[in-house]
């Protein structure tokens, strides 16, 4: 395996009026390789999708990435770009599924014109061309009739089908990596189903790698090989997906598998969470957590680093392993 997408020390600041500055994002580091998917884990709020749009130079105004923050693609510095060099990558080498394809999509053109522009942006050819491959990319994604698909609105589709021509404009340019955020949000459960494995597929067709936003654990079982859990604006846990499933080291994870619903195992009430993720303004100075954990003790005070949990296995509580 090799790294495809490099990030660290990710940093997203916004001011906020009186001379201060907030991080929503805030040393987040973690590493893509080729070919496999790893997913973005937390409650809303925790600046996942945040995250997201750092890693194009998204982050809307007045924010931005820290300079300091290191964003490699494939070796290629991201933040050294300038604006027309990002806008190549943009879609080209990385694309990126929005989470709402009702608000993401342009609801006055039609979806044949959507996806030819997409094609267009990144590629040299006439819009006859454009549509025809407009046409294999929604047979691609799996929609029927694509033909008659292409000359449709975006009201006229189901939120799955809406989903899909979100798949298929991501994946006009044929990227490397495929950024998904929250792509099952309002969708039903069957449909969500579809679309997950419409993105398995789609990731061995291409060769891509996959960075699977979610706070749904029942997504990332048996679809990413690695997982991140951020909180309040860091990343808490980081190892394979089936180690987190196995022994999730940090109590934030515990909480996460405490709050989920099984169809296995004795019929006991679920555990939520207490409280909620603070909002970047009231983070307190120690562990994040701290304030929502039932293991709080004194040392929390003070903020742990990334600590091995086990090999392949880190986690940010003073109660998981030992120092780096």
């Amino acid at each position: 395996m090799t790294t495809l997408l490099e990030v660290r020390d990710l940093r997203v600041s916004f001011p906020v009026g009186g001379g201060r500055t907030i991080h929503p994002v805030d040393g987040v580091s973690f590493a893509l390789e080729r070919g496999r998917t790893l997913a973005l884990v937390g409650e809303s709020g925790c600046g996942k999708s945040l995250t997201g749009l750092a890693l194009l130079r998204l982050v809307p105004s007045p924010g931005s990435v820290d300079a300091s923050s290191v964003i490699r693609l494939d070796g290629m510095d991201l933040m050294s770009l300038d604006e027309d060099a990002m806008r190549a990558v943009r879609g080209g080498r990385i694309g990126m599924v929005f989470q709402d394809p009702m608000t993401s999509l342009n609801p006055v053109l039609t979806i044949g014109d959507q996806i030819a522009e997409a094609v267009r942006a990144h590629r040299a050819v006439s819009r006859r061309e454009a549509l025809s491959r407009a046409e294999s990319l929604l047979s691609e994604v799996g929609i029927a009739d694509p033909s008659r698909r292409l000359s449709e609105y975006p009201h006229q589709l189901s939120g799955g089908m809406r989903q899909r021509v979100m798949i298929a404009i991501a994946l006009a340019a044929g990227p490397e990596i495929l950024i998904a955020d929250e792509p099952t949000t309002a969708l039903d459960v069957t449909v969500q189903a579809q679309i997950l494995e419409l993105l398995d597929r789609l990731r061995v067709q291409h060769g891509m790698a996959v960075l699977l936003i979610t706070h749904d654990l029942g997504v990332v079982a048996g679809r990413a090989d690695d997982m991140c859990v951020m909180y309040a604006g860091q990343i808490v846990e980081r190892a394979s997906t089936l180690q987190v499933f196995e022994a999730p080291a940090h109590p934030y994870t515990r909480g996460l598998f405490g709050s989920v619903p099984t169809i296995t195992g004795p019929r006991e009430r679920l555990t939520p969470i207490s409280g909620s993720v603070p909002p970047p303004t009231a983070w307190p100075g120690g562990c994040r957590f701290a304030p929502r954990c039932p293991l709080r003790f004194e040392r929390c005070d003070t903020m742990p680093s990334l600590r091995h949990a086990a090999p392949g296995h880190e986690s940010r509580c003073w109660l998981s392993g030992v120092e780096p």
